[in-house]
Formats: C-alpha cells, structure tokens, sequence
C-alpha cells in the first residue's frame, strides 16, 4: 500500500452504530468511505449519499467482493460477525468488527485462524480501549497511583420500552439478542483489562419471554480482588465506572464506555481530567486500524486477538452461569 493513498472502507449493517461510526470516518483524514451495503437497497442509498459515499450495494457478498476495499467495519447483528469476518477476511480484506466478537469462544476462535492464515489485519471493535480518557486512567492504575486495585464497579443500562420477539436484535435469539452481549461486554472488558480473567464468577438474570436477558448482575472474584458490575434494558444506570484502589480510586465519568472526562481522588483530594474525544470516539480505532495496517500487523497490541478470546471466554462463563443458551 502507498504510504499517501487514504485507506478504503466498506461498512456492512447500517443501523445507529454504522451512522455513528461513519460519521467519525469523515473526521479521519487518510480514510475514505468507498462502499456501504444493506440488504434493503433503498437504506444503502440513502446511507451512502449522506456520507458521500459512491458505492451502494443491497448484498453483502458483493462488497465483500468489492476489490477496491482495503477494510470492512462489520456493524450487523452479532449472530453474523463470524460468518461475514471469515469471508472477508478469505476475500483479502482487513476487518474491524463490532463487538462482542462472536457468540462464543469457537467461533471466536476460527476468526481469529482466518486472520492469521490470510495474513490480514482482525480486531474487534472495542474502541474504549483507544478512549483518552480510558487510556490515561489505566496508565495510572497502572502506575499504581491508586495503589492496588481491590474493587470494581461497573453498570451500563437504558430502559427500553418496548421489546418484539423476532427481528429486534436486542430480544431476538436468533441474532444474538440480550443485555450481556449488548451491553454487559463493556463492564466484563474493564475488568478483564485491569484485572484479568476472575477465578469465579456469580451471575444472575431476569429474563425476556424469548429466552434473552433483560438484566443481569455479576460478581467476579478474584485472587485479591473483586467486582460488582450490571447490565440491563429494563432501567436506567449511572453508565460509570469506579476503579478502587488501597491509596485512592478513579471514577470513569458517565457514559464511562465513551468517557470525556475521568475523576481521580486520592487521600480526599479529587481532581477531573477532562480530555474531549474527536467526534464520537471511533476515530481513535480507525486511527490504530490504519497504524496496524500500514506497519503490515495482523493484529493489534492494545486490544490484540487473545485480548478477545479471553473476553468471550468469560462472556460464555457468565452466559454459563445465567443459562443462556443461543440456537446454533
């Protein structure tokens, strides 16, 4: 790849969060939006025009076809993030995919294989890992300026108010549906990226006539340390998080998966860092995307394959303990 071409983009699924990422695309100077897709073509057209966007196309198979890609952003429910990472990535294009990887860990797994056979770039797009303001609270977390993390507590919920069965992706089984794939990933990944992965986990859940959870709380015990974290459709939270050390604590301000700013108190002294994102946020992924890409990495060292393993490792745990079960 020339070192000055702008990097081209396909986005597969074009519901809010293919919008919101579009939108931040713009703000990125060396990318380009080159092919959106739909199944519906009428909704593929009119996402394209309001993102300048020159190809528009109602099936999947061809803009994974589409020679001219260098990189899909998968963005469709998640019961389709394995199948369509594979054929993208056998069809010698790099792939950014939303999160949660995949329903289970196999299917994770066998992503994973396609992007090291076909030597082409894979990440899950978990981009508060690439938030400012993440990224200078886990620097010092990490620094020990809290001391040693003992207790994490973590929600992320919105009321819902109206559920259907088939075809909604937040209550669809078939798709995936249900607020720990949803919404409770963000939870699991903060306390996986400070503290690793729990030695037991304590789940519970309230449950949609479909089989999806609505709610679910979880405790993750630790060697010297635990966690209390929620997620749910059927209420509202704070949507912060609070990282607990033995010389202070670090609260990442609400809505802590996309923090604008973090709160750090130590010895009763609290003092805010606020560091605004660019756009939304997602430009901080595009812009490790394209530095992992141009370097010819297969993966990234922020947020790097066995990174995801690990997470839908414990996702399948809590989805073990909850009995949640998704059709093959």
């Amino acid at each position: 790849m020339k070192e000055n071409r702008k990097i081209r983009w396909g986005i597969i699924g074009l519901g809010n969060i293919a919008h919101q990422f579009a939108k931040d695309l713009l703000l990125v100077e060396d990318a380009e939006l080159a092919a959106v897709a739909s199944r519906d073509s009428e909704k593929s057209k009119e996402f394209a025009k309001k993102y300048q966007c020159k190809k528009a196309y109602s099936t999947y198979d061809d803009i994974i076809n589409d020679d001219n890609i260098d990189i899909l952003y998968i963005a469709t429910p998640h019961n389709s993030h394995a199948s369509l990472t594979i054929k993208g990535l056998q069809n010698n294009k790099h792939i950014l995919c939303e999160k949660p990887i995949a329903l289970n860990y196999e299917d994770a797994l066998q992503m994973i294989q396609a992007s090291k056979a076909n030597t082409k770039f894979f990440m899950e797009a978990f981009w508060t890992r690439f938030n400012p303001s993440f990224r200078e609270a886990f620097s010092r977390i990490k620094r020990g300026e809290i001391g040693e993390v003992k207790y994490i507590n973590a929600d992320f919920a919105f009321y819902v108010e109206k559920f259907g069965e088939v075809g909604d992706r937040k209550t669809d089984m078939k798709l995936g549906g249900g607020a720990l794939l949803d919404v409770g990933v963000y939870p699991l990944f903060l306390c996986y990226i400070l503290l690793g992965i729990p030695t037991e986990i304590v789940a519970k859940s309230n449950f949609h006539t479909s089989g999806a959870d609505l709610q679910t709380s979880m405790i993750l015990q630790y060697e010297n340390a635990q966690a209390i974290l929620h997620s749910s459709f059927v209420s509202t939270s704070n949507i912060k998080a609070t990282i607990n050390g033995t010389k202070g604590r670090i609260n990442l301000n609400t809505m802590w998966h996309e923090a604008q700013s973090y709160t750090l108190n130590i010895e009763n002294h609290e003092e805010e860092f606020l560091l605004p994102t660019k756009g939304k946020g997602f430009t901080y992924e595009i812009e490790e995307c394209h530095q992992c890409i141009k370097e010819n990495r297969i993966e990234s060292e922020l947020w790097s394959h066995q990174n995801s393993l690990d997470l839908i490792k414990i996702v399948d745990l809590v989805k073990n303990q909850i009995g949640l079960e998704y059709p093959s």
